[in-house]
């Protein structure tokens, strides 16, 4: 009897393996002739991915002077599947001019894939980098000796200037970190570590590029492969255009020598930095090459702090350059009014609390009272704010009011600069001072914050960035030290206006008492210039002797710079904030110093101040 079952399974086994064959041609057909992908891993043994570094963009300074650019240097990387064995290794050590012991150091630091993650003997490595030309044109003409080894052209950093070392920054090689974070890098890439070329380090970088050549069986390269036609060319980094005034920031790098402080130089009109000076500082050109590990090591081990940017990072007391912010408060509160007098004798008395001042006429309002900075006048109108119970209910409410004064005028928080490392500062709060005095406290407890001083913290950035406020009347740009990138629009961040919480009319009313404390007041030594310079000293008190504050702008109407100069222990604000300011105003205004400038200038130069030997 026949057997339909195994008759159908015949056929059932017979179907499943036609279709089987048929699968497997079609897709043998699509590998071998549709698709060229398996050819080319079938190849990948014979090729050389090459890849080909961006030339990084170029730094100017707002008047097109070079600043940072791009010199020619040569890594040597190896392949080590390819190099294992075959090479002369001592004529590789005598070339390069490294002993055997480096040599074999260098290749188990390359194997070593918890410091090289990115290892695979097939592709390059990072063997030395930065060969002089020198020695790469004599290591060249012996390349057939080295199998597995390779020169690969990229270019290094140069800075044209012994200035602005805390804004350009630097560029070193790639940690694990950065490879982890952007699969961009390789080991043995570079990347900017501070400054603009941290900040813009995806503009300044570009796109790499990469060469596909031929080798023989022999690993000889033998040309291109398929006509250059799957390679693809590096797209260099974009340019970039500081706001930063070369002649201004040398001149204020100068006036800084032997001291600890910044002088930060904003234009009010776009808040491009027009300087930067952090003093400290250091050659920039210090980090460039293969000595840049050796000098970094050594400058941040300096007990004076050369590498910390005191400009963005300094946090200090801003001293009585406060006050304005005080009068610009008061008055758009309805607290005083242009008018209100108070009075002042050598000092703010009430209740056994005292707060010193100087000698000067009372009583007095407030164009008078910032002329001549006067403690008293400041004290009292915080003291009638923080009690006024029928307009906020509760010294809470009043204190919670100034501190969001303070915000909108650019204190307590980070401005935003296009810098990394930027700290905010510091402005109290109600929370902060019911925590600190168990909610029992009141205006006299926390008075000193009236001139600047008690918890009240600010950065030199914060302090010119109030004088540009006081010049605009009322509203400022965040500050940024990038005028433009090249073939794109800045970001807006740059390019809107910040609105303070303070009306216009006080504005005026600051700017009056700013103009008359240099007629006649705290700033007179700025009234010989032939512009309308506008200003308010600090001094700032201190553990040691008093820090020397100067925030101002000028010219009065049409203003072109605002600045803030801190000199740490330099004494009162009139001692080397005021002259230090008044010179860098006259070099951005007119381009140049006059004679008579000249030498103050060089006097300044060479006027120290002793800070003893303390680790700061």
């Amino acid at each position: 009897m026949k057997d339909y079952g195994l008759e159908n399974r015949k056929y059932v086994i017979g179907g499943v393996a036609t279709t089987i064959v048929i699968i497997y041609i079609i897709r043998l057909f699509t590998l071998q002739i549709m698709s060229d992908d398996y050819k080319k891993n079938a190849d990948s043994n014979a090729f050389l991915k090459k890849i080909e570094f961006p030339s990084r963009g170029i730094i100017t300074d707002r008047n097109g002077k070079l600043m940072v650019y791009n010199q020619p240097a040569y890594d040597i990387m190896v392949v080590m599947k390819e190099a294992k064995g075959k090479i002369d290794t001592l004529e590789l050590c005598n070339t390069l001019g490294i002993t055997r012991e480096e040599f074999d150091t260098r290749m188990a630091t390359i194997k070593d894939r918890s410091k090289n993650p990115g290892y695979s003997p097939y592709t390059q490595q990072l063997f030395m980098n930065q060969l002089s030309e020198r020695t790469f044109n004599i290591l060249n003409e012996k390349m057939f000796r080295f199998p597995g080894f390779y020169v690969q052209r990229r270019s290094i950093r140069q800075y044209e200037y012994p200035y602005a070392a805390h804004i350009l920054g630097d560029v070193a090689e790639v940690s694990p970190a950065d490879i982890e974070e952007d699969d961009y890098y390789q080991p043995g890439d570079y990347i900017g570590k501070l400054g603009v070329e941290r900040q813009y380090e995806k503009q300044l970088r570009g796109e790499k590029g990469i060469q596909i050549l031929l080798r023989d069986a022999h690993g000889r390269i033998q040309g291109s492969y398929q006509n250059h036609s799957l390679d693809r060319r590096p797209v260099p980094g974009k340019n970039l255009t500081l706001g930063i005034d070369l002649k201004l920031q040398a001149l204020g790098e100068r006036l800084m020598e032997g001291k600890i402080g910044s002088i930060v130089a904003i234009e009010p009109s776009t808040g491009e930095v027009l300087c930067m000076v952090s003093s400290p500082t250091y050659d920039p050109r210090l980090m460039v090459g293969r000595s840049r590990s050796k000098n970094h090591r050594e400058l941040s081990r300096n007990a004076w702090k050369p590498l910390l940017n005191r400009s963005i990072m300094g946090q200090y007391p801003p001293g009585s350059t406060f006050k304005t912010t005080q009068g610009l408060t008061f008055m758009s509160e309805g607290i005083i009014s242009p008018a209100t007098p108070f009075g002042c004798s050598r000092g703010f008395y009430f209740r056994g609390l005292h707060v010193g001042c100087h000698g000067h006429a009372s009583p007095l309002s407030l164009v008078p009272a910032l002329s001549t900075s006067c403690n008293a006048f400041f004290c009292w109108g915080l003291y009638y704010m923080i009690g006024n119970r029928s307009k906020y209910g509760s010294v809470q409410n009043a204190m919670n009011t100034w501190r969001d004064y303070m915000v909108s005028m650019g204190f307590g928080y980070k401005l935003g600069i296009d810098l990394p490392g930027e700290k905010r500062g510091l402005i109290p709060n109600a929370e902060f001072y019911d925590n600190a005095y168990r909610g029992s406290w009141n205006g006299l407890t926390i008075i000193s914050i009236s001139i600047g001083q008690g918890e009240v913290n600010a950065t030199p950035l914060q302090i010119a960035n109030l004088g540009a406020t006081i010049a605009n009347r009322g509203y400022y740009y965040v500050p940024h030290v990038v005028k433009k990138v090249q073939g794109e629009p800045l970001d807006t961040t740059y390019t809107s206006r910040h609105y303070t919480k303070a009306n216009h009319k006080a504005y005026e009313y600051v700017v009056q008492g700013m103009r008359s404390s240099v007629l006649g007041g705290t700033c007179r030594g700025l009234a010989h210039y032939d512009f309308e310079a506008c200003g308010k000293t600090g001094t700032a008190q201190n553990r040691g002797h008093d820090h020397s504050v100067f925030m101002g702008f000028a010219p009065m109407n049409d203003p072109k710079i605002a600045i803030a100069v801190y000199v740490e222990n330099g004494g009162w604000g009139a001692d080397y904030g005021v002259p230090i300011g008044g010179l860098m105003m006259e070099q951005y205004i007119h381009g140049k110093l006059s004679e008579a400038s000249e030498k103050k200038a060089d006097e300044f130069q060479h006027r120290r101040i002793s800070y003893g030997s303390a680790d700061r």
